[in-house]
């Protein structure tokens, strides 16, 4: 039992998840992974981020080996929020490395490029030797790429050609085909208006006409727009081959029950659940599958709520509730991002979902956090 702000909680019974012996067969499932900051290192905001490597790659093997591969190096990661490039340089190199030891790294982990080395580019042209020079360096780190949205594109471009000329740039200069990702304004409010139009169905149709005239260089689209009805027009609008990731942490039971594959922040948290409910949906268990994932979504919707962007803070509470770092501290100051309250939900949350690995850590984690806050 544990004090919480609006009365005493007490907690179920722990969970035993199991490991599965493999990814999952009927989906391709990326984590998008966290990183851990240096609880001595100056992370105030505005400061460069100082991580602490030896806690980030522990917690990148903590996902591998629930079978999800992993999308690092993105918004999850902190990426234009506290992640600068010369981090997400190490984090590229280092994680890359690192997944070496369980396989190839482009079947285990992909990165994020972007532009954001770059925030005073005054041109397309600019815009497409950022993009190029961050693609090139995932590649020489032998994964695979996400190209990222970028808001020196958003900020230049005056209308869909420019999304299409710069694209096609970059799709000529990657080895192998790409995820291209659509983040919607939820998560990053500088990103209003890409692919050309402030009209969601407008910017649909340049983007599938994108992704129709470079099928070849695609392997998939993330899409995070929290849209279930949006994304399922999407994904049966995408050519023969194109993989819809979805990137929908409110919907994304029924979306990947319906054929979307999955890109999610929140798998960060509930790697052990998400695995469980895949083997499941491997094996058409789709009562156990609705079963397990039906109480995560009330979790993840809590983390994802407005504003949005903040979410990675409850991610990283969890990571520190559950043991995986020492400390609830965050590049950028992140972690005072969310109240008392709202990270008080997410401990019940996530206890009801089955997922503090060990209540006594929690709980006492929690006490102190509680204990901090005058509680």
């Amino acid at each position: 039992m544990i004090d919480l702000p609006g009365g005493a909680y007490t907690l179920r019974e722990p969970v035993s998840w199991g490991k599965p012996a493999g990814p999952a067969r009927s989906r391709i499932v990326y984590a998008a992974a966290h990183v851990v900051a240096d609880p001595l290192g100056d992370n105030t905001p505005g400061s460069p981020a100082v991580v602490d490597w030896d806690a980030t790659l522990r917690f990148r093997r903590h996902l591998w080996s629930y079978g999800l591969r992993i999308a690092d190096a993105m918004d999850t990661a902190q990426r234009n929020m506290g992640l600068d490039w010369a981090a997400c340089k190490q984090l590229i190199r280092s994680s890359a490395d690192e997944a070496r030891s369980f396989g190839d790294p482009v079947e285990l982990v992909s990165f994020g490029a972007g532009t954001d080395h770059r925030p005073d580019a005054a041109s397309v042209d600019e815009v497409v030797a950022a993009y190029t020079e961050q693609i090139e360096t995932v590649q020489e780190a032998g994964a695979g790429v996400i190209v990222m949205a970028s808001r020196q594109l958003a900020r230049l471009a005056s209308g869909p050609a420019d999304y299409h000329a710069v694209y096609g740039k970059l799709l000529s200069v990657a080895d192998r085909p790409v995820i291209l990702h659509w983040l919607g304004e939820m998560f990053d409010p500088n990103l209003a208006g890409y692919w050309g139009s402030r009209d969601v169905e407008a910017a649909t149709r340049s983007f599938l006409e994108l992704v129709h005239a470079h099928a070849g260089m695609v392997d998939g689209v993330k899409v995070s727009l929290l849209d279930e009805e949006h994304e399922v027009r999407l994904r049966a609008a995408l050519p023969e081959g194109v993989k819809l990731y979805t990137g929908d942490d409110f919907n994304y039971p029924s979306l990947i029950k319906s054929g979307s594959h999955a890109l999610l922040g929140i798998f960060d948290a509930i790697a052990p659940a998400a695995a469980a409910a895949l083997r499941a949906l491997d094996t058409g268990d789709l009562a156990r599958y609705d079963e397990i994932f039906e109480p995560t979504v009330a979790l993840s919707r809590k983390i994802f709520e407005a504003p949005t962007y903040n979410y990675k803070t409850g991610i990283v509470f969890l990571a520190w509730l559950n043991g995986h770092q020492d400390a609830f501290t965050m590049v950028n100051g992140a972690q005072s991002a969310r109240s008392l309250t709202h990270l008080s939900e997410v401990f019940r949350l996530a206890d009801q979902a089955g997922l503090l690995a060990d209540p006594d850590l929690a709980v006492s984690r929690m006490t102190s956090f509680l204990a901090v806050h005058g509680r």
